[in-house]
């Protein structure tokens, strides 16, 4: 079935009723008023309908006439947005940006960056999603992100480029009142290996998973990331390694302790941003070039 609406005629509508006459239409449109005149006596030849009530000294919108207007404008404004995309798809600049957190971070840096970049880019969306250890380099690796942050290790492919993120310090943390607390420091690994580890899953799909901080025999309570890991600690529910920028609060007000260990206290990983050689984005290249210029620590 024909469109009998065309985008032509709906900014005619739009144009009559911003300058409130024909003839101001006609001017603003470049035309002559008869050609406005014939394209409304058409579209309401065409509809079957009236879309001006036309009795009185000045041509007035009908309620059908006010219907086709306000729904046209949603149309014509659709319809912009959607040439602009183009435009923009076409000159290197993607509809869709994915960003992948990995959990160990805090969110306030790219929220920050994310406003900044809604500010000139407006029509571009974000997609921001959360893994777990391998799991930012397992979501680059299968193409379901374009750029993660907070990855560790080496990349899996030379495909990936990579810039340091900063180091992110993991201690070794128990609950106020775990039994381990009232042990004499510092604590043996044999001691520790008698409560579970809390894990935090690693999300990989395609990868092989990974895990950390585990003894020779220990038991594992796994959880789904890492805010989960840290409320079990908090609960007791077992031991383990927890970064310090995260756990900064719970160890000031004292639900969180930090005993000595007769191995290793603490650890250190290089956390870094990856992203594909072969993506040429320019959304992707704004958010790398921002991020290379952000100082170290922001996320921790």
């Amino acid at each position: 079935m024909q469109n009998l609406l065309t985008l032509d005629a709906l900014r005619v509508l739009d144009a009559i009723d911003r300058k409130q006459s024909f003839a101001a239409a006609a001017d603003e449109l470049y035309r002559v008023p008869s050609a406005i005149s014939y394209t409304i006596n058409k579209l309401e030849e065409d509809l079957g309908v009236a879309l001006f009530d036309r009795s009185k000294r000045k041509a007035e919108f009908t309620q059908v006439g006010q219907l086709i207007l306000q729904q046209g404008r949603a149309i014509l404004k659709a319809s912009d947005e959607l040439t602009h995309m183009a435009k923009q798809a076409a000159s290197g600049w993607e509809l869709e940006l994915r960003i992948c957190m990995d959990s160990i971070l805090h969110y306030q840096a790219i929220y920050d960056l994310i406003n900044l970049f809604q500010q000139s880019y407006p029509w571009i969306d974000i997609r921001l999603t959360q893994e777990n250890f391998g799991g930012t380099w397992d979501a680059l690796s299968a193409g379901e992100t374009d750029l993660i942050i907070g990855a560790s290790d080496e990349p899996y492919s030379n495909d990936f480029d990579t810039h340091p993120l900063g180091l992110a310090e993991f201690i070794f943390a128990i609950a106020k009142d775990h039994p381990l607390s009232r042990e004499p420091e510092p604590i043996s690994p044999d001691k520790i290996k008698q409560y579970p580890s809390i894990v935090a899953m690693d999300s990989s799909r395609y990868l092989p998973p990974r895990s950390a901080g585990l003894l020779d025999g220990q038991a594992r309570i796994t959880v789904p990331d890492l805010q989960k890991k840290i409320d079990a600690q908090r609960y007791g529910l077992g031991v383990g390694y927890l970064p310090l920028h995260r756990i900064q609060d719970y160890l000031q007000n004292g639900e969180l302790i930090s005993p000595k260990l007769a191995k290793a206290d603490t650890r250190q990983h290089e956390l870094c941003i990856a992203w594909r050689k072969d993506n040429q984005g320019k959304a992707l290249a704004w958010f790398v070039k921002r991020l290379k210029q952000m100082p170290a620590g922001r996320f921790f």
